[in-house]
Formats: structure tokens, C-alpha cells, sequence
């Protein structure tokens, strides 16, 4: 019977953190690819914090993820708004276009 370890969560963990740097990296053009990328990052670091809490028998972890997934979940909601109004008032959600900004 095969064990899941705390080395396998940490694998996956830095497997996903390293799909989320290569998103961010190789698609600088598009900032919903960005967006998603970073909640990729999010959700590595709450593996983390689930498999120590889990590890140590402590609970502080689990509470903590559900913390950054609340804020998570609202900075979301919060980007998508402001990209809807750029796309609407622009006609385009190229990054390079964001820099026209002002406010």
C-alpha cells in the first residue's frame, strides 16, 4: 500500500508554484493568464499550509487557508470587475495597454 507523505503534497506544492512562475513568465500579453497564475501560486502555498497542519496535528493551517481563500476569492471578483470595465472602455486586455491608466 502506498503512503502519501509530506514529501508528495511539498512535490506537488513546488510543481504547481513552478507551472504558475512559467505562466507569468512566458504570457505577458495576456492579464487573465496572469490573474490565473497567480491564484496558481495561492493554491501552492495553501497545499503548504494544509500538509504542515496536517503533519504537525495542528490546526492553524487549515484556518489560515481558509483566510486566503476568502481574499483570494475576493480579489478575483475584484480584478474580472476592473478588467470588464478596461475591456468595455479600451476594447482590449493587453498588459501593455493597462499602462495607459490614470487615476
Amino acid at each position: 500500500m502506498l503512503e502519501i507523505t509530506l514529501l508528495h503534497y511539498l512535490t506537488l506544492s513546488a510543481l504547481i508554484f513552478t507551472i504558475a512562475v512559467f505562466g507569468i513568465f512566458l504570457n505577458r500579453k495576456n492579464v487573465i493568464i496572469i490573474l490565473m497564475s497567480i491564484e496558481l501560486m495561492l493554491l501552492s502555498v495553501e497545499v503548504n499550509f494544509v500538509a504542515f497542519s496536517a503533519y504537525l496535528n495542528d490546526i492553524a493551517g487549515q484556518v489560515f487557508t481558509m483566510f486566503i481563500l476568502t481574499v483570494a476569492a475576493a480579489e478575483s471578483a475584484i480584478g474580472l470587475a476592473i478588467l470588464v470595465i478596461f475591456f468595455r472602455s479600451k476594447g482590449t486586455i493587453i498588459v501593455e495597454d493597462v499602462s495607459t491608466l490614470k487615476g
